[in-house]
C-alpha cells in the first residue's frame, strides 16, 4: 500500500475496500445453508442471468451448492446474479453455448434461449443454433462428465393447440416456416436431442415444458403480455390487448425445476398454471392493482399467435407433489413493484448531455 498516503490507506480499509483494485474486500451473501462434500452438488446453469435463471441462482446457492452460470448476456443481466460475485460457491462465465464449454459439474439446467417472441424472432438464426448447436453441446458436455441436463423446454412445442388443455402426450400443431417457428422447433429438436443421447448414450435427461411466466427480474422491453400491461399501466399508457388467452406461473417455477432435475422422470413435464384468465380480465386487473387510468386497446393477432393454451398438470401433480401455490395478484403485486423501482432507477440514471461551453467570438480589430 506504499502508492497511497497512511490516512487514504486507513479510510479505505475503514469502509471494506481495497486501495489498490478498489473493490470490496468483504460483502454480505444473501443466507447459504451449509451442505456436507456428499450432499453438495456442482451445477451449470446455462442462461442463468436472465429472468428464470436468475432466480433459480438464488435458489440452488441458498439451498449450499456450487453454481456456475453461464451467459452471452443477450436478454441476460449481470445485474441479475451480481449479489452472488465473489462468493467461494459462484462463479459467472461470459459464454456463448454456441461454443463448446469443458467443466466439471454434477448438473446442468440448460435455460439458454431468448423466449420473448420480439427476441427470439429478432435473430431467428441466432434462436436455432442457440437451441440446436448449444443443446448438442451441453448433452455432450453431460455424456462427458456424467452429468443430469435438464432442457428449459416451452409450452411452444403445442403450438396454436387443438387439444385443450394441453397434456404432455399431445403432439401439437406448428407451423414449422412461420415467424415463430425459429423459438417452437428449436425447442421441438432440442427435445429430440435429449431423448437421442438418453437412448443411445445413456444421458439422464429430464424435460420442462414451461408455460408463460412472470416475476422480478424480466426485462422491461421483452415484449410479453406481463410486462407490457405493467409498463404501459404504470406510465399511463393504453393497454394494447390482443384476443388470446394468458395462463401464468409465479415464481413457483423454479421450486417445480429443481424438483424435476432430482426426480425419477424423464418424459417431458408441464410446468405451468392451469388457471385461465383472458387477456381482456388479465389488463383489467393490472390496470386496477396499479390504480391506472390508462385505456385499453385491441389489436389485431400476430401471426400464429395461439388463440389459447392451458396446461393439464396432472403429471406434475401427481408424481412431482408440485402445482402452483403463489396467488396470481400477489405475484403481479411484486412484478408490479419490481417494474415500478426499475422505472425510477431509469430515471434517476438518465443520461441528460452537459451543454456545451459558449464559444467566444473573435475579435476583429486589427492590429497594427
Amino acid at each position: 500500500m506504499k502508492c497511497l498516503p497512511r490516512k487514504c490507506q486507513l479510510n479505505f480499509l475503514d469502509q471494506g475496500v481495497c486501495p489498490l483494485r478498489g473493490v470490496r474486500l468483504s460483502q454480505k451473501y444473501p443466507p447459504v445453508k451449509f451442505l456436507s462434500e456428499k450432499d453438495r452438488k456442482r451445477i451449470l446453469i446455462t442462461g442463468g442471468a436472465g429472468f428464470v435463471g436468475s432466480h433459480l441462482t438464488d435458489k440452488l446457492m441458498m439451498d449450499g451448492h456450487e453454481v456456475t452460470v453461464v451467459d452471452n448476456f443477450f436478454t441476460g443481466r449481470k445485474r441479475n446474479v451480481e449479489h452472488w460475485i465473489g462468493h467461494e460457491n459462484f462463479e459467472l462465465i461470459n459464454h456463448d453455448v454456441v461454443e463448446p464449454l469443458y467443466i466439471e459439474v454434477d448438473q446442468i439446467y440448460h435455460l439458454a434461449s431468448p423466449a420473448s417472441p420480439p427476441n427470439y424472432m429478432y435473430n431467428p438464426i441466432k434462436t436455432l443454433k442457440t437451441n440446436t448447436i448449444g443443446t448438442l453441446n451441453m448433452l455432450g458436455l453431460a455424456k462427458r462428465v456424467g452429468a443430469r441436463l435438464l432442457l428449459a423446454s416451452t409450452s411452444e412445442v403445442y403450438g396454436d393447440p387443438e387439444v385443450h388443455p394441453q397434456s404432455e402426450d399431445y403432439w401439437g400443431h406448428v407451423n414449422p416456416i412461420g415467424p415463430r417457428a425459429c423459438y417452437d422447433e428449436g425447442k421441438r429438436v432440442a427435445e429430440t436431442m435429449c431423448y437421442a443421447y438418453m437412448k443411445q448414450e445413456g444421458v439422464e435427461v429430464r424435460v420442462a415444458r414451461i408455460f408463460n411466466t412472470f416475476g422480478s427480474r424480466m426485462h422491461m422491453n421483452d415484449g410479453r403480455v406481463v410486462s407490457n400491461f405493467i409498463l404501459q399501466a404504470l406510465q399511463g399508457e393504453p393497454l394494447t390487448v390482443s384476443h388470446w388467452c394468458f395462463c401464468p406461473i409465479c415464481s413457483d417455477l423454479v421450486n417445480g425445476l429443481v424438483a424435476l432435475m432430482n426426480s425419477n422422470i424423464s418424459s417431458p413435464v408441464n410446468l405451468g398454471n392451469p388457471e385461465e384468465h383472458t387477456i381482456l380480465e388479465f389488463a383489467r386487473l393490472i390496470k386496477s392493482l396499479v390504480a391506472s387510468r390508462s385505456q385499453i386497446q385491441f389489436l389485431s393477432e400476430a401471426q400464429d399467435d395461439p388463440q389459447r393454451r392451458r396446461p393439464d398438470i396432472r403429471k406434475a401433480k401427481q408424481l412431482l407433489g408440485w402445482e402452483p401455490v403463489v396467488p396470481l395478484e400477489e405475484g403481479l403485486n411484486k412484478t408490479i413493484q419490481y417494474f415500478s423501482r426499475e422505472l425510477e432507477y431509469q430515471a434517476n440514471n438518465q443520461y441528460i448531455p452537459k451543454p456545451k461551453p459558449a464559444r467566444m467570438k473573435k475579435s476583429r480589430t486589427r492590429h497594427n
